[in-house]
């Protein structure tokens, strides 16, 4: 029972709201600044934070993570543990009870079957859910009773705390989405960009990539809160401009992902008008190498799928070369400073669920040459490698935003010193976080060789997060474009672990299996190579008070408790 509990936990902190809180809707609007605009207001539809994040002023899960990453109820009385009776004894089920009187921002009553009708959405095949992996091995969900909910696992689960925990899993209303499952569901435009939620805020008005509105939400189920009567979320520009609207001209309360260079920190912290706020979780910035042809030769439907390998990156040898011409410590240095450090995992916290997979760190560019003579890739007389008559060419892309490119021009010239020839491609995020199943430059689709963007997970036990890599995740026609696994990567042998991995409950076990799961997607396969562990950056004004920075949730997890400093 010792382990079980270690690993489940008994008791969960609560966040109070300070002294200075004002009463419900008198504290006026309060105004962020996005620099990757919201495309979508479903998280269950889009992988992009800015989306998640949007999303949480509005939609809940029935518990979240604290700034401390302890796990807090939200739509329900307590958290469910085996001491309380909440988790079975075999640990194979897991009942939520909802608050009294809960209601949705329209008046009407949540009710268990809003839960049921959300597993059903996400688990639907043919829905494309970006957040399948929160449901892994997830049998059945169903309603005892109006305010009783139970999920059922395939076997024991010591991890429970997956499905409808967290900002990305929140509970959708039936009533509203249920013309959208299954194939319809990135059809239903209206309930995708103004969905009814539980949160402090609902949405008054929505403008794709641009601009979201928000009002107080009058039937939240605190009385006091929020302070704030509205709010707005602007997006685009990029993360200097966001910045400076929060830092230096006051345009702004709160600037999300303010991604820019230590030394601009400094000069913007010193107008005095506001304060950078920063949190270590396990956001990393990484490449990920396409193990699927992106080749726009191919039909459409088939680039970027299972159908094609890569014919270059299939080969690990190229893969590992890539990897040993970086100086992750410059680019550390150059985009981060103190926010950040070299590293080689995808799951770098917490400490005791980090793998000691340090080898990445020193640049090897020697080495890296000798990977390519050994796979057949020798200079030809202008210093590009061939090979068949084939010129070692790879398409880089990203989004645009000032470290980035930065990054992309540092590894652009090792790489060449390889003998490699880069294309860079820098899409807005906008777009390429957005999730379009129409577009050709998301993340999902993935239309290019390699690709860098920062993901991390949420909560502190990454479960989740490295089931993200089976085989079933990878985007596709088939799933509407949606899933997790944008590389691609498939491996019998990691799903099988993974599934151990779930049915485990020793917590030193589990800690040595996510090891061994992070070192398959790193240093054994090469498929994701990580660069530097990020803090979470984000800039609010002096004026906005309750902040609590969170690198286990959504940042705006304790919205409701935000209010205006007088």
């Amino acid at each position: 029972m010792k382990l079980k509990t270690a690993l489940l936990g008994a008791a969960c902190a609560l966040t109070f709201a300070p002294a200075a809180f004002a009463e419900r809707g008198t504290d006026g609007e309060v105004k962020f600044t996005f620099p990757q605009a919201v495309s979508i207001m479903n998280p269950f539809l889009s992988s992009g934070t800015k989306d998640v994040y949007a999303a949480s002023l509005v939609l809940e899960p029935l518990a979240g993570f604290d700034a401390d990453g302890n796990i807090i109820p939200k739509l329900v009385t307590e958290i469910p543990t085996i001491e309380n009776g909440g988790i079975s004894a075999d640990l194979t089920t897991i009942t939520w009870k909802l608050l009294p009187d809960l209601k949705w921002s329209d008046g009407s009553p949540v009710t268990a079957d809003d839960a049921v009708f959300t597993a059903a959405y996400c688990m639907d095949p043919a829905g494309g859910c970006a957040q399948l992996s929160k449901f892994d091995g997830v049998a059945k969900v169903e309603a005892v009773d109006a305010s009783t909910v139970k999920v059922t696992f395939s076997g024991p689960k010591p991890n429970p705390y997956t499905a409808f925990v967290g900002a990305l899993s929140p509970l959708l209303q039936k009533a509203q989405f249920t013309p959208c499952l299954g194939a319809a569901a990135p059809t239903c435009t209206d309930p995708n960009n103004m969905p009814i939620g539980t949160g402090p805020f609902k949405v008054t008005g929505f403008t794709v990539n641009d601009t979201v509105t928000l009002a107080m939400n009058d039937q939240y189920r605190d009385p006091a809160k929020p302070a704030f009567a509205s709010a707005v979320i602007k997006g685009g520009g990029d993360a200097e401009g966001s910045a400076r609207a929060v830092m230096e001209t006051g345009e702004f309360d709160y600037a999300w992902n303010t991604q820019i260079p230590p030394d601009s920190q400094a000069s913007m912290t010193a107008a005095g008008k506001g304060e950078f706020v920063v949190a270590f979780g396990t956001l990393v910035e990484r490449i990920e190498m396409n193990m699927t042809d992106p080749d726009p030769a191919l039909p459409e439907g088939e680039r970027s799928t299972a159908k094609h390998p890569h014919p270059v990156l299939s080969d690990i040898k190229v893969r590992t070369a890539l990897s040993k011409a970086i100086d992750r410590q410059i680019l550390s240095d150059v985009g981060y400073g103190a926010g950040g450090k070299p590293t080689c995992n995808v799951v770098p916290a917490p400490d005791a669920w980090a793998s000691d997979n340090t080898g990445c760190i020193a640049q090897d560019m020697e080495g890296a040459k000798k990977l390519l003579d050994e796979a057949g890739w020798v200079p030809g007389a202008d210093g590009i490698r061939e090979k068949d008559g084939k010129k070692l060419h790879i398409l880089y892309q990203s989004t645009v935003n000032p470290i980035r490119q930065d990054f992309q021009a540092l590894v652009k010239d090792w790489w060449t010193e390889l003998g490699v020839d880069v294309e860079l491609k820098a899409i807005d995020p906008s777009v390429f976080f957005g999730g379009d199943a129409g577009s050709p430059d998301t993340f999902q689709k993935f239309y290019a060789d390699v690709e860098m963007y920062a993901n991390n997970s949420d909560g502190t036990d990454p479960e989740t997060y490295l089931s993200q890599y089976q085989c079933v995740n990878a985007p596709s026609p088939d799933n509407q474009w949606q899933g997790e696994n944008m590389n691609r990567y498939c491996d019998p042998a990691y799903d099988a672990k993974v599934k151990v991995l779930s049915g485990t409950v020793d917590v030193a076990e589990r800690q040595k299996i996510a090891k061994e799961l992070n070192d398959m997607v790193t240093k054994d396969s090469m498929t994701v190579i990580p660069l530097v562990h990020r803090g979470t950056l984000s800039a609010h004004s002096n004026t906005l008070g309750g902040v609590q920075i969170n690198a286990w949730d959504s940042e705006m997890w304790n919205v409701a408790d935000w209010f205006r400093v007088k």
